[in-house]
C-alpha cells in the first residue's frame, strides 16, 4: 500500500530541507513506490562512466539525483508560495488538488 502522493510530474516545487533548501524547480519524474522525486537541475551528482551506447564519450557526467518526496512542497500558481495541498471534489466528480494557503485549485482543468 503506497503513500498518497500530492506531487505530480511537471509541478513547480521548492525544496524545504537538505542541501538544496530554498531552491525550486520543475518535477521531471515521481517514483511513488520509493517516495522520491527528480527535480530539474537540483541535487546534481557527478557520475564517472565508461563509454557506452548511451554515452559515446564517457568521462564525468553530471545528472540529477532523486530527493525524498517529504522534502519538497508544491508552489501554488496564484500565491507563488510553497504550500501543502488538499483534494477537492468538484461537481463533475473529478478530484483536484488545491492550495491550503489561498484555496486556489492547482490542477488545470
Amino acid at each position: 500500500m503506497g503513500l498518497n502522493v500530492h506531487i505530480k510530474k511537471g509541478d513547480q516545487v521548492m525544496v524545504i530541507t537538505g542541501k538544496e533548501t530554498g531552491k525550486s524547480g520543475r518535477v521531471l519524474s515521481v517514483n511513488s513506490k520509493e517516495h522520491r522525486v527528480l527535480i530539474e537541475k537540483l541535487n546534481l551528482i557527478k557520475r564517472h562512466t565508461k563509454p557506452s551506447q548511451r554515452y559515446k564519450e564517457g568521462g564525468i557526467i553530471e545528472r540529477e539525483n532523486p530527493i525524498d518526496i517529504s522534502n519538497v512542497m508544491v508552489i501554488c500558481g496564484s500565491c507563488s508560495k510553497p504550500s501543502r495541498t488538499g483534494i477537492k471534489v468538484i461537481d463533475s466528480g473529478k478530484k483536484l488538488r488545491y492550495c491550503k494557503k489561498c484555496g486556489e485549485i492547482i490542477d488545470k482543468g
